[in-house]
């Protein structure tokens, strides 16, 4: 059989989703996929919820009467997803796919990109319909969260298809990541210890020791009994090296961890922590009561991981990665939650309303994200250990109001004096 350096097969790459999000990894993914012909096959598959759109006046490719067309139709011919990330060029191999089953066909490399209240049905519909030994990277920003117990989005879809993943998360805002405004991101992928049939993985740090479908379970009943498939020989690695080929640009640069668990947190909390700096923004309260905001938060995604996923949670990760500070920062200061957040305080509207209004039938993540964490922090009986989570839920149901964030997060003795008593004792 002949071999592409090296390698007798390729890995093909399909994209779940097609959002403004999902669209602008699968545009970099796409331009990768081109420049690396060794590693993976040319074209991506990207499935897309198939709807009615119109080219609007603005996009260069709209029409004097033009009629409704079928979304996948409008980027395969014109190459722009005009409803969800309109203005941009997407590249020429990237293939538009209404079936979700036929989108996934022999892919070796899902890409999981979907509102994440969508995630369990979608897994539903893929089981059984995937190569056994696919890899996953999660690009979802959100959680997993039951009243019982919470999970990474990674795990859920490990568990759920039998397959090992990652996650992908960062500083970016996908219409600035799109229009190929330089920005950075973390993606983490701990390959598999089944996998080291091949030579041991170059630029990977360490490789998971497990043959579960997911890592960094809290307790033994969530390791399942999911035995991974390995690799076949015949394709490349799956190791930080080839991973960072698939998603690194001149204008999107990765860096490549081993956490799962603090890459994805730090992209689903944010949310929360966005939603409360909108609201004092909002309020007309300036940098400094976001910044203030902004630190909590980051105290409350810590403290989340470290109890949540003590054996795998990597504290530095929130400090030292585009998943952690850098997500913070601006998701604080344009991202969609910040954002309707924001005018949702200074219109007096329901968040919901401006939802509705601003995101083009889109979803907000950190809405939905506060309400199932509070859920189960209630279970836990530990609402009080995460003022500003439980604080943006009670805005969100109108039990709070925007005005109250100080004093709902501030604690009646901060750690200095909690060390102070500690020391007289």
């Amino acid at each position: 059989m002949a071999t592409l350096g090296g390698h007798a097969r390729r890995h093909k790459v399909a994209v779940i989703g097609s959002g403004n999000w999902g669209s602008a990894i699968a545009k970099i993914v796409a331009e990768n996929t081109r420049q690396n012909p060794k590693l993976f096959e040319q074209d991506v598959q990207m499935w897309v919820f198939e709807e009615q759109v119109m080219i609007p006046k603005e996009s260069k490719n709209y029409r004097p009467g033009s009629t409704p067309q079928k979304l996948t139709d409008v980027i395969n011919k014109h190459h722009e997803n005009v409803k969800y990330l309109a203005g941009i060029d997407l590249p020429t191999n990237l293939i538009a796919n209404p079936s979700l089953e036929d989108s996934v066909r022999d892919a070796s490399i899902l890409i999981f990109n979907l509102p994440h209240q969508f995630i369990a049905k979608t897994c539903e519909q893929l089981r059984g319909k995937i190569l056994p030994f696919a890899r996953g990277v999660s690009c979802i920003k959100g959680v997993d969260v039951t009243r019982d117990e919470v999970k990474l989005f990674s795990e859920s879809i490990g568990s759920k298809l039998g397959i090992y993943c990652g996650a992908l998360s960062g500083a970016n805002i996908a219409n600035e990541v799109a229009a190929e405004k330089w920005s950075e991101t973390t993606v983490a992928y701990d390959p598999p210890q089944v996998d080291s049939r091949h030579p041991t993985p170059l630029g990977s740090p360490s490789a998971s020791s497990t043959n579960l479908a997911a890592k960094g379970k809290t307790s033994p009943e969530r390791a399942g009994s999911i035995k991974l498939q390995a690799l076949p020989e015949g394709y490349p690695a799956l190791n930080h090296e080839n991973m960072k080929k698939l998603f690194h640009r001149p204008y999107f640069h990765v860096r490549m961890t081993t956490d799962v668990a603090g890459v994805s947190l730090g992209g689903a909390l944010k949310n929360v922590v966005a939603l409360a700096a909108g609201f004092v923004d909002g309020l007309g309260w300036g940098d400094n009561a976001k910044a203030a905001v902004m630190r909590v938060g980051i105290q409350e995604q810590v403290a989340f991981g470290r109890r949540f996923f003590p054996d795998s949670f990597q504290t530095a990760t929130m400090t030292e990665e585009s998943c952690g500070v850098a997500d913070m920062i601006t998701s604080c200061s344009g991202g969609r939650n910040f954002r309707c957040a924001k005018i949702s305080v200074q219109k007096g509207l329901s968040i919901e309303q401006v939802e509705k209004e601003q995101l083009n039938g889109q979803k907000l993540q950190g809405t939905s994200t506060a309400v199932e964490v509070n859920t189960f922090l209630k279970a836990k009986g530990m609402e009080q250990d995460f003022p500003l989570f439980t604080a943006v839920y009670n805005i969100l149901e109108g039990n709070k109001k925007p005005e109250e964030i100080p004093d709902l997060i501030l604690n009646e003795e901060d750690d200095d004096t909690k060390n102070i008593k500690r020391a007289r004792m």
